[in-house]
């Protein structure tokens, strides 16, 4: 269907009688065609025209049945998060949160996915279970001990684990197709997007609800955070999903805008923290807390660049942002290169420890990462190349990282112990 829609990219006819002959492969077809060529009148037309299809059909679909799946969703996470207030005698002292918070955030996620969606095989469902069982009872028979590396590395990679066991569900378990991939890191950049606006909204909801109450005498602020604050929080993904799923202008139009605002500020940031670091006297190879900040910065600055590039192709085509992509994966390639030199410092001088081994390997990965992306981000820019093929590429990418985070979260312990 790709090919015949290029073929007749300037034939009104033919594009009409190819949609009408099969309208799904059509709409995947278009959405490839659309990033890969120079954008025409009739292209943007078309465009437009399945967008609003798309968003006609998914406001008929929506019926009270959504609404109760959602809430019954929420509800069920919510109850998840509250189970050691309801619970108390038999979790004392027990790590419930840093044990299974990620498990709770992404379960409510799953079961709302598969509730929405209407339609899930039996032996999906039974993986989906499995998995979910699989990943609870290990975590919570590792033992309890606060100050070890190794479990601790457990509990920080866990939440990437169940995000990679979602985004199969999201995908419907067809992982050798690189387009869902594609429309899983899209929405998460747009899940990103909505949850902090709905944070925002629910701070403000919250500071008026407490100072009404107080205006007249009730103090309701233990209360309020304690039950109604932290369950509102840890249902924010779901909600933002369900406007993601039903409401798909909002974040079409939000999204790209912030991207293409984002990506030149981080790039201006990233080149103002690398010329203030050589008069900062700040000294990553012998500096431990600023190397752990300094890998932050730049796990931060990756996820921009990944949710930049996954945007620009869902948008009209701008040469500045492309180019401001690869400047920006060029520098923070610089600031990874840094941050290798002074973990294979620490390692030479202090020797292998697990957070040591654990940071090396994530730079290693990321770093790989960024060299292909800055190699098709070049090829992009300089030979006129789609952006769709850096996509492409970030979605291959996926599995290098979740075998690591395989590789830390069951092979770490069994190699390190508790150390």
């Amino acid at each position: 269907m790709k090919e015949k829609i290029k073929e007749n990219i300037h034939n009104p006819e033919k594009l009409e009688q190819l949609y009408q002959d099969n309208k799904n492969d059509f709409e995947s077809g278009f959405k490839e065609v659309y990033s890969e060529i120079e954008k025409s009148e009739l292209l943007t037309f078309w465009k437009v025209r399945l967008d609003y299809n798309k968003i006609a059909e998914t406001i008929r679909k929506t019926t009270f049945l959504d609404i109760l799946i959602l809430i019954s969703a929420c509800l069920l996470t919510g109850f998840l998060v509250k189970t050691p207030d309801i619970f108390t005698s038999w979790l004392t002292d027990y790590p419930y949160f840093e044990k299974n918070a990620g498990i709770i955030i992404f379960f409510g996620l799953t079961i709302y996915w598969l509730w929405s969606n209407k339609s899930i095989e039996l032996k999906k469902l039974l993986f989906t279970a499995i998995a979910f069982l699989v990943v609870i009872l290990y975590v919570n028979l590792l033992p309890s001990v606060e100050n070890s590396d190794t479990i601790n590395l457990v509990y920080i990679h866990l939440p990437l684990l169940m995000w990679s066991i979602y985004g199969l569900v999201f995908i419907d378990f067809d992982f050798r197709n690189t387009n869902k991939r594609i429309d899983f890191i899209r929405y998460n950049g747009d899940l990103a997007i909505l949850m902090a606006l709905l944070g925002i909204a629910g701070g403000i909801m919250t500071g008026i609800t407490i100072g009404l109450f107080d205006a007249i005498g009730k103090n309701i602020e233990n209360f309020y955070m304690g039950n109604i604050a932290i369950v509102g929080i840890a249902s924010l993904p779901i909600v933002a999903t369900y406007i993601i799923k039903y409401y798909p202008t909002l974040t079409n139009k939000i999204a790209p805008i912030i991207a293409s605002i984002f990506s030149p500020l981080v790039l201006l940031t990233a080149v103002a923290y690398l010329i203030a670091l050589t008069f900062s006297g700040k000294n990553p190879f012998s500096d431990r807390e600023f190397l752990l900040m300094f890998n932050i910065m730049l796990l931060l600055v990756m996820a921009v660049i990944v949710f930049s590039i996954s945007e620009a192709s869902n948008s009209k085509k701008h040469r500045f942002n492309e180019f401001v992509l690869f400047i920006l994966s060029i520098v923070t390639a610089i600031i990874n290169a840094i941050a290798l030199s002074a973990i294979f410092y620490r390692l030479g001088a202090y020797g292998f420890t697990p957070n040591r081994l654990a940071v090396l390997g994530s730079n290693l990965l990321i770093f790989g990462n960024l060299i292909i992306l800055i190699i098709d981000l070049y090829k992009v820019n300089f030979k006129n190349a789609p952006i769709r093929t850096v996509e492409n590429t970030i979605a291959r990418y996926f599995p290098v990282y979740l075998t690591w985070i395989l590789i830390v979260i069951v092979v770490f312990p069994i190699i390190f112990g508790l150390q």
